[in-house]
């Protein structure tokens, strides 16, 4: 079976601090945000790309869960795929952001091959992993800063 990444959920502690790192160190559009801040949708939503979102959940939404913590021990990381020149301009925006690299670059096998990978973590500690291939871009990656 093959299939698309529809959405992942990140559970939020400071919605404001990850809305601001998602839509601006990685320059992912927001999606149902005036409408999460008039009370009329329970979250919003980055997008990063046609087919693939990230929705941002708000404590309430998960508070009551049998998780423990914002995200348990259940998410070890998530790989955002891009271009060469938008990982470049997302390492140039994190070193001005002073969002400490964890690692990288470095060498990582992954859905399309060997890439060239780093990895940071988001306001609320979420480990992520920018890579892009040095192949030519696949059409399924992400086109953040393109």
């Amino acid at each position: 079976m093959e299939c698309l990444m529809d959405h992942i959920v990140l559970n939020v502690t400071d919605m404001d601090a990850m809305l601001e790192f998602y839509t601006g160190i990685l320059e992912m559009p927001a999606e149902r945000l005036s409408a999460f801040r008039a009370g009329e949708v329970p979250f919003p939503s980055v997008r990063l790309n046609a087919d693939t979102i990230i929705d941002l959940f708000p404590e309430a939404l998960w508070k009551n869960t049998a998780v423990p913590g914002p995200c348990g021990a259940h998410l070890n990381h998530f790989c955002l795929g891009m271009s060469r020149e938008a990982w470049e301009g997302l390492r140039e925006r994190l070193e001005k952001a002073a969002t400490p690299i964890e690692a990288g670059p470095v060498k990582r096998w992954g859905a399309h091959g060997t890439g060239i990978s780093l990895y940071f973590r988001d306001p609320e500690n979420n480990l992520i992993e920018a890579r892009y291939y040095a192949v030519a871009d696949d059409h399924r990656s992400c086109r953040l800063g393109s």
